[in-house]
């Protein structure tokens, strides 16, 4: 029976995650026996600290087991407001609060709060996976600007109003971003802001869940201009700083009526998030840096190690990040090569299978991100299965001829 005649057309134009897709190949190649080293999943691979997890067990043992507000328990929106004035200056209402199923729900529910069909949203390339399926979901037309590794995959000015229309609703973007690394500065957001101070008919989504994995200086969010703070909405979340991924627990920081938009719709699909994970998001804001801070400083010394092994595969560009815990290198001079059984490699995606089944390294195709001459990989990794990854990496590209 052909099961896309009973689906959606909204769920049959809809692709499968490139990250999730790679990682779940890198696993059926494992449990075959394989020893396979991922550096495909944006997950850091951390520990959750123990003050969050006591906190969780404590939430239990208290039995926050019970349904929560719509938009969060108060008192960790309080503590989201009071993260943001003190770490981004950044002056909130608990109103404007809406803690969500990790940063990916906060995004979805705000695209479909705020897109019409028709409606275009201005993303740069290359750009996490999921932006331009979200836009899909919400009938909108994904509007992208290219970027390349010569300008560090960041848009100047003339490039964002060059791309802007009478349709355009909405520019999203992520800083630090997933998959470059790519960090805006103070001094480049506010020329972006210029162009945004012309056409007050655009929303900005802001999408900083890196921000703590920032190695140039401290966190520059678009939100710090009063300008257009009210159609900024700022996207955050507790996976990537503090080791939470599974927890999956979010937020948006937007204006008073986006988030009772956001709260509304999340109120008819998910409600609120997990009590547990919120009780831990409190602790995990409540409990300071330290945690972070550590794992920033192993993630800086990774960096170091992969940037240097890079540079030393020939044929390979790479520029050296200045966030996340990911390198985009250019691997286009090996498109038209060919492997050891005859196969050409035309493009990244095959590319990226290559190294997985020849070099039993997972990466992600960089087509998937909008930039087809480029490879993410992940250094969320220990020391030692990077270096390994790298050599495996080298020696298998040596061998494309």
């Amino acid at each position: 029976m052909d099961t896309t005649s009973i689906l959606s057309e909204r769920i049959n134009n809809l692709s499968e995650s490139a990250t999730l897709k790679m990682t779940k190949l890198g696993r059926e190649l494992a449990a075959q026996g394989a020893n396979i080293i991922s550096l495909s999943v944006g997950e850091p691979d951390f520990n959750t600290p123990d003050h969050i997890k006591d906190a969780a067990k404590k939430a239990l043992d208290e039995n926050y087991t019970r349904y929560s507000p719509v938009p969060g328990y108060p008192e960790l929106r309080k503590a989201i407001v009071k993260k943001l004035k003190e770490e981004n200056g950044l002056d909130y209402d608990i109103s404007q609060i809406v803690v969500s199923t990790g940063a990916k729900q906060s995004l979805s529910n705000a695209i479909l709060c705020v897109i019409n069909p028709g409606d275009e949203v201005i993303i740069p390339t290359p750009y996490w996976v999921s932006y331009s399926e979200m836009v899909n979901l919400a009938e909108g037309k994904s509007v992208f600007i290219n970027t390349s590794i010569a300008s560090d995959f960041k848009i100047t000015p003339q490039e964002l109003e060059n791309a802007i229309t009478e349709k355009t609703k909405l520019f999203m973007f992520s800083s630090p971003c997933n998959p470059t690394g790519s960090v805006y500065s103070k001094e480049e957001l506010a020329a972006l802001v210029d162009v945004f101070e012309k056409h007050p008919q655009i929303y900005i989504i802001s999408d900083e869940i890196y921000e703590h994995i920032n190695f140039k200086s401290k966190h520059e969010s678009i939100a710090q201009f009063e300008s257009i703070k009210d159609r900024v909405i700022l996207i955050n979340g507790f996976s990537k700083s503090y080791a939470m991924t599974g927890w999956r627990l979010g937020y948006l920081a937007a204006s008073k009526e986006i988030a009772a938009a956001n709260d509304k719709l999340q109120g008819q699909t998910t409600s609120g998030t997990c009590s547990i994970a919120q009780r831990a998001g409190i602790a995990a804001y409540e409990g300071g840096l330290e945690s972070v801070h550590k794992m920033k400083e192993a993630f800086e010394r990774r960096r170091s190690l992969v940037y240097d092994a890079l540079r030393d595969i020939p044929d390979v560009k790479v520029n050296l990040p200045e966030g996340a815990f990911y390198f985009f290198p250019d691997v286009s001079a090996f498109f038209g090569r060919k492997d050891e059984d005859g196969n050409i490699i035309e493009n990244s995606s095959d590319l990226a299978l290559y190294l997985l089944n020849k070099a039993h390294v997972a990466t992600v195709g960089g087509d998937s991100f909008g930039n087809n001459d480029c490879i993410r990989l992940s250094y969320a990794a220990s020391d030692q299965q990077l270096i390994e990854a790298l050599r495996r990496i080298k020696t298998a590209l040596g061998k494309l001829k």
